[in-house]
């Protein structure tokens, strides 16, 4: 199954560890870069607004081409990007299963299909 993984760089060595995880249950699994944005204020701004455009949309193909969507949520935490991604795979119609609830936004919550509280748990539900 093919795999797209959503969720904040705060949470980038937990995404990263899911990302192994799946790949181990035989799933092909589409990450984010999560970049650290060092030295992107040197940009010139229209290269930056390029920068942030073109990380954007490759991760909206990811979610187009996938067949479920993980959102990595720890503490139902979502960023800007994060949510947007959640909107893109809710409007693309691409089922997607959460880490937590996000008791903060039920605007968000109420787009997860399923809520597995480990990413085994996910694993399990989609194997």
């Amino acid at each position: 199954m093919k795999v797209v993984l959503c969720g904040s760089r705060r949470f980038a060595d937990d995404i990263r560890q899911a990302e192994v995880q799946l790949k181990e249950a035989g799933h092909i699994v589409l990450a984010p870069i999560l970049n650290t944005n060092r030295g992107i204020d040197k940009l010139d701004p229209d290269l930056k607004r390029y920068a942030f455009l073109g990380l954007t949309l490759h991760h909206f193909e990811y979610i187009r081409k996938a067949d479920v969507c993980f959102v990595y949520n720890k503490g139902g935490y979502m960023g800007n990007s994060s949510t947007m991604e959640l909107g893109f795979a809710a409007a693309c119609g691409v089922p997607i299963y959460a880490l937590e609830e996000d008791m903060d936004e039920p605007c968000r919550n109420v787009l997860f299909d399923f809520v597995t509280g480990t990413v085994d748990q996910f694993i399990s539900e989609i194997n």
